[in-house]
């Protein structure tokens, strides 16, 4: 099984990724390579900007660090975030430094500061017209050049609506303000389970794991 390099320390995406993709895989982040140098995330997608992480980390993986890794190892790397029609896909790249970006600052809000924002700019907007989505580009790319081998994207959305006010004390990031089509719970009720079979990052992880499945078998 391959060796995973997950360009992130973010323990919520992480502990996703590992639910979702399951045993028998190795598992690293950018926390076991902290001199890996940081990526400067302004494409103007999802996909873009994962694509551009996966694909610098494994470029420095290869030079600094491959024999550590495997020759069969990737670089997993995602850009996510929200979108919402009533402010025309906003926040959408923008997600996690949504607040930051009024006062000019570098690097990404608190997600309190998000949130509030957020409900500020829908406090007219009916519940008929808070419809939204959770939007995520997985990118992988692999560390070693060989056969076959190439960076592949796989998009995974999950669609509900903005709630009026927070709920729920679980997830992170959006998930007390959004509501999943179909159910009646925000994403910090649900619980990590169920959050982990519908959302948006979990759409995506198993049309990798199909990809993965199908890689093997074919190997």
């Amino acid at each position: 099984m391959p060796t995973f390099v997950l360009a992130t320390r973010n323990r919520h995406k992480v502990e996703e990724i590992r639910a979702v993709l399951g045993a028998g895989h190795t598992f690293l982040t950018l926390v076991d390579f902290p001199d890996a140098p940081a990526v400067v995330e302004d494409a103007a997608t999802f996909a873009g900007n994962a694509r551009k992480k996966a694909e610098a980390l494994a470029a420095w993986l290869a030079c600094s660090a491959g024999r550590s890794v495997g020759a069969d190892a990737w670089v997993l790397a995602d850009d996510s975030g929200l979108e919402v029609d009533a402010l025309g896909g906003a926040p959408g790249v923008h997600s996690a430094r949504f607040a930051a970006r009024d006062r000019g600052q570098a690097g990404n809000s608190t997600d309190a500061e998000n949130n509030a924002k957020l409900l500020r700019l829908l406090a007219s907007v009916p519940a008929e017209r808070r419809t939204a989505r959770f939007h995520c580009a997985l990118a992988l790319a692999p560390v070693a050049a060989r056969p076959g081998a190439e960076t592949r994207v796989f998009d995974g959305v999950c669609e509900g609506t903005i709630l009026f006010e927070p709920r729920g004390q679980h997830g992170f990031g959006y998930d007390p303000l959004f509501q999943p089509a179909g159910h009646q719970e925000s994403f910090a009720e649900l619980g990590e389970p169920t959050k982990n079979a519908i959302s948006h990052r979990a759409r995506a992880l198993e049309q990798l794991r199909r990809w993965l499945a199908r890689s093997i078998e074919a190997s």
